[in-house]
């Protein structure tokens, strides 16, 4: 199998003043096409570290990718370390990126100086990808034996909208150069388990997994824990087959808390069975403070079922624009399922919609006397019931309104999902 390096250059990883993202994105590019990320290593902005690591890195690596250090002012000096490193004794302008510099910074009302002409140059001894999104270019050095073995560098900007848009470029130029062995990956989206808890849930079953089948846990605090199936080698057919067991094996032992069988968020297969039923959507929010309708309407084509929401933070709002009862909030608490539901109630009401979800809870620091920090009363409303139901976690504020928010979702999920099939079942009779 490949070994791939991913480098990040530049002090503002190093100091923590940007997040690297960029290098997760790569990582799991290359995994996708069955190459394996053996280390990811930050580096400063000076030459000779440059130069020493990058050595490092393409002796040891098949493919090594670097991002950042590409950009027109004086800090930005990747280009030239490459060009130390691989031997370059001269630069030449390369006109298709040339061209993408000219368009960029006209389309934003700005002149073309040299600084920004020189973004175009490169090293002879390299290949280039235009950069349709940006004014760098993503530069390719083949180093062939220079390294002890053939070694492909890939030099890409550090910006993450421009990397992440360059990377089907950079795989493509992967797999046309690199004799890339087969692989097959399956992924399934599992709630409601921590994933030391899923971990011994599924234990039999892992330990029992054919050795070609490998395992990775992925949690997310939005999502849950991604587990990814994943065959190296082999036939497609085969390794389809292969997967499809175990799969099979694993419904029979986690159910419903499987929430979908691709890279799928929660909010997207809200949307989908929303979208595909043609029901619609709205939220009421007060601990979530419109989190839950952030993460709907990130969804292309939420419009077509999301109408949506009030955050009623305050115990007025809810009380004159839900329409949650005085007494209601002074004899329940506002932490309460009672409160929730009514929420939830008075939100289909005002909008119309056939589903809806909210929340009311503490987010923290703090309890308010009866409920500790980190509870939350999740209702759900469709056209036949309302419903309830409390969590508790135990995380900072901002970790307890993404978990309280994923939360709501997938409760949201399973009624929508129990309400649908009802009334599949309903017209069956008739």
């Amino acid at each position: 199998m490949l070994k791939a390096s991913i480098c990040t250059i530049g002090d503002e990883i190093l100091i923590g003043q940007v997040v690297d993202t960029n290098s997760s994105e790569i990582s799991r590019a290359l995994g996708s096409i069955g190459i394996r990320t053996s280390r990811m290593v930050s580096i400063g902005d000076d030459s000779q570290q440059i130069l020493s690591s990058l050595s490092k890195e393409l002796t040891d690596n098949d493919i090594v990718i670097v991002t950042g250090g590409l950009g027109p002012t004086k800090d930005d000096i990747t280009k030239a370390a490459l060009a130390t490193l691989t031997g370059s004794k001269a630069y030449t302008e390369h006109p298709g990126q040339l061209e993408m510099v000219y368009k960029i910074l006209h389309s934003r009302g700005l002149d073309v100086l040299d600084i920004n002409r020189a973004q175009a140059l490169v090293p002879d001894t390299c290949e280039v990808i235009v950069n349709h999104c940006g004014t760098a270019p993503i530069m390719v050095f083949r180093t062939d034996g220079l390294f002890g073995h053939p070694a492909t560098l890939y030099a890409m900007p550090g910006v993450p909208y421009e990397t992440v848009n360059a990377l089907p470029d950079v795989i493509e130029d992967i797999r046309a150069h690199h004799d890339i062995g087969a692989i097959f990956h399956r992924n399934l989206m599992v709630y409601g388990y921590a994933e030391s808890a899923l971990a011994k849930k599924i234990a039999p079953w892992e330990d029992a997994l054919p050795e070609e089948v490998h395992l990775a846990y992925l949690p997310n605090q939005l999502t849950g824990v991604r587990l990814r199936l994943s065959v190296y080698g082999g036939t497609t057919e085969h390794e389809k087959s292969l997967l499809e067991a175990e799969i099979a094996k694993l419904r029979a032992i986690l159910g419903d808390a499987i929430y979908s069988e691709d890279d799928d968020t929660l909010q997207h297969v809200v949307g989908k069975l929303l979208k595909a039923s043609g029901k619609t959507l709205s939220t009421a929010e007060s601990c979530t403070g419109g989190e839950i309708s952030h993460l709907i309407t990130t969804v292309p084509g939420s419009s077509e079922y999301y109408l949506g929401s009030v955050i009623s933070y305050a115990p007025s709002v809810k009380r004159e624009i839900l329409g949650v009862p005085a007494s209601t909030i002074e004899e329940k608490g506002v932490v309460s399922a009672e409160v929730a539901a009514a929420m939830a109630e008075g939100a289909r009401r005002i909008t119309g919609s056939d589903y809806s979800v909210s929340t009311t809870g503490l987010a923290g620091p703090g309890g308010d006397g009866v409920n500790p920090e980190g509870t939350v009363w999740v209702a759900v409303s469709t056209p036949r019931v309302t419903k309830t139901r409390k969590y508790n976690f135990r995380n900072d504020r901002i970790r307890n309104i993404e978990r309280f928010s994923a939360s709501a979702l997938f409760f949201l999920l399973n009624e929508i999902k129990e309400d649908l099939s009802l009334n599949e079942s309903a017209n069956e009779t008739k």
